[in-house]
């Protein structure tokens, strides 16, 4: 489905003006097409990962190895969602 401004009325909460490549912190969300649980499942309170859940993890772990100037700070996989706290600086972190 293309962006139609006519239907979807998404208001960007994005800082007018802000320079997103500066150093900072950073919330990430990504969420799963159509919310579909494609990572996992919650088994007894605890969310088990199934193999893209483990491909998510591999890959955003990846990301401080190939960046330098990034850290990595909490995150969790959700069974339709992934949150993670970026942190850029302005340094390899290494």
């Amino acid at each position: 489905m293309s962006y139609n401004p006519d239907k979807h009325h998404r208001r960007s909460i994005r800082l007018s003006g802000y320079d997103y490549s500066q150093a900072g912190y950073y919330f990430v969300t990504i969420c799963c097409y159509q919310r579909q649980c494609f990572f996992g499942e919650i088994i007894d309170g605890a969310m088990q990962l199934n193999q893209y859940g483990e491909i998510v993890a591999e890959t955003y772990q990846w990301l401080a190895q190939r960046y330098p100037y990034l850290i990595l700070d909490e995150w969790v996989i959700m069974p339709n969602h992934f949150h993670g706290i970026m942190v850029l600086t302005n340094k390899p972190s290494g």
